[in-house]
């Protein structure tokens, strides 16, 4: 008789996806500073806005024991901008609780500091046509980046007088290495 596991057990050893491990770490680290959905922190700029989202990020949200409503949202606001913030509080609570979808928080605490430096973001190369002399295999290639590589390599075979070679009258002759296995 042997013990087989169900293929949902955490020690099933099966092979599971990025994502699902993924998941699973984000939401524990999110879950400890209060934040029950990880989505607030990465769709902050939908919630209050472009303009106020520059200015200041959520840290955390504290709910009274027990409950997953009438919680503290912190907010980190950089400099100046907090009295700004601190009368548009009422909106921000609302547009929260909207995407919350229930009255997830009823108060905000500011906090004033530097916000974190965002990443800065990699540019994509531009798409452009392909020139009629790189023939039609390069146009059916759908990532722009892989056909941009192609077609900078297919230039610089086009701009070459051909095929490298060694010179025929070569005094050194390629060594032949012996192994013995």
């Amino acid at each position: 008789m042997s013990k087989r596991k169900p293929e949902d057990s955490p020690r099933s050893c099966r092979a599971r996806s990025a994502g699902e491990l993924v998941g699973d770490v984000g939401g524990q680290s999110f879950r400890r500073f209060g934040f029950i959905q990880s989505s607030i922190v990465s769709r902050w700029a939908e919630i209050v806005g472009e303009r106020y989202a520059r200015v200041s990020c959520p840290e955390s949200i504290k709910f009274p024991a027990g409950k997953k409503a009438g919680g503290a949202l912190t907010l980190m606001i950089e400099g100046a901008h907090a009295p700004l913030i601190q009368h548009l509080a009422p909106m921000i609570i609302e547009r929260v609780n909207r995407f919350f979808g229930y009255a997830a928080i009823n108060r905000i605490v500011f906090r004033q500091g530097r916000l974190p430096i965002p990443a800065p973001k990699t540019e994509r190369p531009q798409l452009r046509a392909v020139p009629k002399e790189l023939g039609e295999g390069l146009r059916e290639i759908a990532d722009p980046e892989l056909r941009h590589c192609l077609e900078s390599l297919a230039a610089q075979i086009a701009a070459s007088s051909g095929a490298p070679s060694l010179p025929e009258d070569s005094d050194d002759p390629i060594p032949v290495i012996n192994r013995s296995v």
